[in-house]
């Protein structure tokens, strides 16, 4: 940049103080202001020193376009306002120029916007790094890497729509020109319990919501899924739908991003079927068995779920039953196999479904690691971002809280460390004296955690693994007992006595002090989360999947490399990584935000003084402020602050031409600044208090003011002498213009009395040669109308003569053919009256025919075979023709509405016909039949899920599928039946559960008894000596009798192999109920309370039918 450039900076058209630690006077209250200051005013970023705190506007800003990218881009941290891009700006100029590994540490609570900064980082860093196929290949991976993970390791939260549910590590390494090459991913502590269970207004992972909703109906049938998130009981309903996330865009979006990533089809396909099995897994229901040794056994109850996980997992079914069925411990060369209760096997099954996505969503980070791994194996350098949980403080705080905040303790500690270190090496650096900060060490909390002999973590892990009775209580017994005279630790049971009236502490509780304030933890459950058990059965069950994942997932359930180790502890594992992790960061360079949220409730221009105080807090950024101040506040190299502050100085105003260093002296001596107030590095400028600084800003100001004015003055001048100069030089333009213009008007007008006179002579000579051409022209064609008028008279006295002459011969021509026609009409008299008559009768005849056949023609007919309307017959003569005519038409007509027919009219007309032939002038219920079409399926057995499960008993297909009474014959009361009739069998099933009832072959029919009354009861009559004739006939009645019957008797006619089913139509009949015969008798009589058809039984012998009268 030159130094004629013109430069902003941070002090410039500052709301509030954009860097906390200038903030005067310093006060938690002043601290809090200026943060809700800068909020209301879309100010969302504020500095301490090189820390970046971040507040969650809940809304879009306009501030994070590629315009504001370049604006950042290589830029100095202090240059601009504040701005997230300042810091990745910072970071990868340092990673790039000075070969230092960076590390950006996001934090937070739920809520306040962690994910999303990270995201404008890894943006940021992507669009200023180099460009190339490869390299732009490489930034999409890393940052398609993001939409998968979330999916997998978001949820909807209380605090948070996007909640990441995980702790998320990313090392994006690059080459020595800064183009990125690869990156590694770590995850930390997933969320796993949100599988199988969710806080009220929560919800699941975000990718069961995503699969439901965004997966095609051949993908879900596939995977044995409904769409509806009803059905499965892992899924919360109250929280099933969000205002502002679009489930199924987003499942496309991780779809895209998954290719993009370098992930196969097959292994998407795998992994979504892994997920079908998680939420099938969650419908899996158990119910007790009592066993002959008194014990109860679980048993699955319906096995239908059970059935689809195992086909999605390549899985016997009956292995998997076992395994929640039974537990099998080893003990060195012994087996013991003992059964599981019910909630034993729920809770075999949750941990199942826990164990399963967390172990795909580490299979997931693995897989993603290996696509966006660096290819080559020169030098790399290395930026990590940390995006993982902030402290947490619940009203139930519990085992994953205590973890959390653990970790939180650790970033806290080498967050001090660094940020006091980085400070020391600075003032080392510039060759500044420095003096030792006093601050909070927290590694006392540290040691109360992780200490290997006297550490809660290490108490729990004695626990869990010490045989006998171990119980959350007796771990809560030994804490009491080994810290009880920790100055953090509190317990109400305790040996310290100060704590035994405590009424807010539980009994069943102990509380920490840590760095951002006391938390109350409740011990139930650390015990049983700490040992996160998985039955060897199931991890033995499991790796006899046939899928190409779960092998992969379930290592120790091969039978052939059996450990008889106990696995290590959740905590352990934890206490590990997190280790690790430190270790890590101590390596790099750490560059810190730390996210804010302003509310609960997640809305914008709302801010929450009460909740960002102890966001304050807990985030330690006071202290931050404190630590920064405790040296100098404020410190710039020398050639900005020269540029900034020479128009202070007369010596150093315009250009000074020395040592820059030696300008900033001069400068600040001729302010009489006093010494003590900063102080002279080897290439910066430190100023102790943020006064000083203010003061300057403050001369700066009215010295910009001054210099305004004097620009404004010498501006106005020589605006005043360039006016000037232009009207002088424009009065001569246009004087030397207007007499330009007066001479060619002059001009203009002496040609136009040119132009006037010669057009006035050529007028005149064009007129005298046109009279002259007239005269000539009218001699001529004067002659020519006498020769032509000559000519005519000439020619009509030649055409009357000959007319004349044609008459004379045309009279005597009429004269004789009158003459000739007298002799032959005199000749042939006689003949003529002998034959006329007959002649004009054949002619009238022939008319009065053609005349009715052109009426038919235009006359309009119905082409409906029903309608009988045939216009009338014009003459008697005709009524033979007339009623022929008529049945060739109906004949026609009848073809051509035949041939409109498809198989399924035909067959229904068909069926109608066999109705008409079996009942018509037989029952009285016919006629009110033939008008109703005959549909079969009343039921939709198909689409109704109530009945899937009859539909798949049923192996024929269905041809008719009704709701029947079948009648009692101990009271003559109808239960409703579902009737089922197909080729080979008629069923009877339960209308409410589907349960089949009864099947009875067709073959087995001998007939069926019907009344000629109009009521709906028929007896199916079952043959002496069948299979079926153990229960005897059926008694049944139906409103679709007419169809039912017809059915039954057209599929006994169409097959070749069984006898016709024989149909007896009769008011009286026998009816053979199991060992007893019934007579079943119909009578006419009145209707009773508005009643039908009534069946009463008289006595052991007779069921009398009452049919109202027609």
């Amino acid at each position: 940049m030159s130094k004629m450039e013109v430069k902003t900076s941070l002090l410039d058209n500052m709301i509030g103080v954009g860097d906390m630690v200038l903030l005067e006077p310093l006060s938690e209250d002043s601290f809090i202001g200026n943060l809700k200051n800068r909020f209301d005013h879309n100010e969302i970023y504020t500095y301490i020193g090189s820390v970046v705190i971040s507040m969650n506007p809940y809304k879009p800003l306009p501030i994070y376009t590629a315009e504001k990218v370049e604006e950042y881009r290589n830029r100095n941290f202090y240059e601009l306002s504040p701005h997230i891009y300042a810091l990745a700006d910072e970071a990868y100029r340092s990673l790039r120029d000075q070969d230092k590994d960076q590390c950006i540490l996001i934090t937070g609570e739920s809520g306040s916007g962690k994910t999303e900064a990270s995201k404008f980082v890894m943006s940021y860093v992507a669009a200023v790094c180099g460009k190339g196929q490869e390299v732009n290949k490489v930034k999409e991976q890393l940052l398609q890497s993001n939409p998968v993970l979330e999916a997998f390791g978001n949820a909807k939260t209380v605090r948070n729509d996007n909640s990441s549910r995980f702790g998320k590590y990313m090392d994006i390494e690059f080459d020595f020109k800064g183009d990125p090459l690869g990156g590694v991913i770590s995850n930390y502590l997933l969320e796993k319990s949100r599988v199988v269970k969710q806080p009220r207004g929560e919800r699941n992972f975000h990718i069961f919501y995503q699969l439901l909703s965004g997966a095609s109906e051949d993908t879900l049938k596939n995977l044995k899924l409904d769409r509806d998130f009803s059905k499965y009981n892992y899924l919360s309903l109250d929280s099933a739908t969000v205002n502002g996330l679009d489930d199924a865009a987003s499942f496309r979006t991780v779809r895209n991003a998954m290719q993009i990533v370098g992930f196969m089809e097959d292994e998407v396909q795998s992994v979504l079927e892994l997920v079908a099995a998680v939420l099938k897994l969650g419908n899996i229901e158990f119910k007790p068995e009592s066993r002959v040794n008194g014990f109860d056994e679980s048993r699955v109850k319906d096995k239908n779920d059970l059935k689809e996980m195992c086909e999605l997992l390549g899985l016997e079914q009956s292995v998997l039953e076992r395994a929640f069925s039974f537990r099998t411990v080893e003990a060195k060369m012994e087996k013991v196999s003992t059964t599981l209760n019910v909630a034993q096997a729920y809770y075999a099954r949750d941990a199942l479904a826990k164990n399963l996505y967390s172990r795909l969503f580490s299979w997931l980070v693995n897989r993603i690691n290996e696509s966006i791994k660096a290819q080559t194996k020169v030098r790399k350098k290395v930026m990590g971002v940390l995006d993982i949980y902030g402290f947490e403080i619940f009203e139930d705080n519990s085992f994953e809280q205590f973890i959390i905040n653990y970790c939180n303790e650790k970033l806290q500690q080498i967050f001090i460390e660094l940020t006091l270190r980085e400070e020391q090496e600075e003032y080392v650096r510039e060759g500044i004296e420095w003096t030792n900060i006093e601050y909070f060490n927290n590694a006392i909390i540290c040691d109360l955690i992780e200490n290997n002999q006297n550490g809660i973590l290490a108490m729990l892990d004695e626990e869990c693994l010490r045989p006998g009775t171990v119980t959350d209580e007796t771990f809560l017994d030994k804490l009491n007992t080994v810290c009880a005279e920790h100055q953090h630790f509190e317990s109400r049971q305790s040996k310290n006595s100060k704590f035994l009236t405590d009424h807010s502490l539980p009994h069943n509780c102990f509380r920490i002090q840590h760095y951002a304030g006391k938390v109350l933890y409740r011990v139930e459950g650390f015990v049983d989360k700490n040992n996160d058990l998985l039955y060897r059965d199931l991890s033995q069950a499991m790796y006899k999947a046939n899928h190409s994942l779960i092998k992969l997932l379930f290592p120790e359930g091969n039978p052939s490399k059996v450990n008889l180790k106990r696995p290590p502890t959740a905590g352990f594992q934890f206490k590990a990584s997190v280790g690790t992790l430190m270790k890590n960061l101590l390596t790099k360079n750490p560059n810190y935000i730390r996210c804010i949220k302003p509310n609960d409730k997640k809305a914008a221009h709302i801010f929450t003084d009460s909740l960002v105080c102890h966001q304050v807090r807990y985030l330690g950024l006071m202290e931050n402020v404190r630590v920064r101040r405790a040296g100098y506040a404020f410190r710039q190299a020398y050639e900005p602050c020269l540029e900034r502050y020479k128009m202070l100085c007369k010596q150093t105003w315009p250009h000074w031409r020395g040592p820059v260093r030696d300008g900033v002296e001069v400068l600040l001596t001729d302010l009489q600044v006093p010494v003590e107030e900063f102080a002279y590095g080897r290439s910066k400028i430190f100023i102790r208090n943020p006064r000083t600084l203010f003061f300057l800003e403050e001369k700066r100001r009215q010295c910009l003011e001054d210099l305004a004015t004097l620009i404004q003055k010498i501006f106005r001048g020589w605006k005043s002498r360039r006016q000037f100069l232009l009207l002088k030089k424009s009065q001569v333009v246009v004087a030397a213009w207007y007499r330009r213009y007066a001479q060619q008007k002059k001009y203009q007008k002496i040609r136009c009395s040119a132009l006037v006179v010669q057009s006035f002579i050529r007028g005149w000579k064009a007129r005298k040669i046109l009279r002259e051409l007239k005269y000539k022209k009218r001699c001529e064609e004067a002659v020519t109308t006498i020769a032509a008028y000559w000519h005519g008279t000439q020619a009509r006295r030649e055409l009357k003569r000959l007319k004349e002459e044609a008459r004379r011969k045309h009279a005597i021509a009429v004269i004789w053919a009158y003459w000739l026609g007298l002799k032959v009409r005199r000749e042939y008299r006689k003949f003529f009256r002998a034959n006329a008559g007959k002649k004009i009768y054949d002619f009238t005849i022939q008319r009065i025919m053609q005349k009715y056949f052109l009426g038919l023609k235009t006359t309009t007919l119905s082409m409906s075979p029903i309608d009988k309307s045939w216009p009338a017959k014009p003459y008697g003569f005709l009524e033979g023709t007339h009623q022929e005519l008529r049945r060739i038409f109906h004949l026609w007509r009848c073809k051509k509405y035949r041939s409109k027919f498809t198989k399924e009219m035909k067959a229904t007309y068909e069926e109608k016909l066999a109705a008409s032939e079996l009942f018509k002038d037989k029952k009285a219920l016919y006629p009110s039949s033939v008008g109703q079409p005959f549909k079969g399926d009343y039921v939709e057995l198909s689409k109704n899920p109530k009945y899937q499960k009859l539909n798949s008993l049923v192996e024929d297909k269905v041809l008719l599928a009704d709701v029947v009474s079948k009648i009692n014959r101990a009271n003559g009361k109808g239960a409703p039946r579902m009737f089922l009739l197909t080729k080979n069998n008629f069923v009877l099933a339960d209308q409410k559960t589907g349960q089949v009832k009864t099947s009875v072959p067709l073959p087995d029919l001998s007939s069926v008894s019907v009344s000629t009354q109009n009521d709906g009861f028929f007896a199916l009559r079952v043959k002496e000596g069948a299979t079926s004739a153990a229960k005897g006939d059926f008694l049944l009645s139906s409103d679709r009798l007419i169809e039912i019957i017809t059915k039954l008797h057209r599929i006994g006619s169409a097959s070749a192999d069984r006898n016709q089913i024989k149909i007896d139509i009769s008011d009286e009949f026998l009816v053979q109920f199991k060992q007893d015969k019934v007579c079943v008798k119909f009578i006419q009589g009145a209707p009773k309370n508005g009643n039908g058809v009534i069946c009463k039984r008289k006595n052991n012998r007779l069921l009398e039918v009452s049919v109202p009268s027609p």
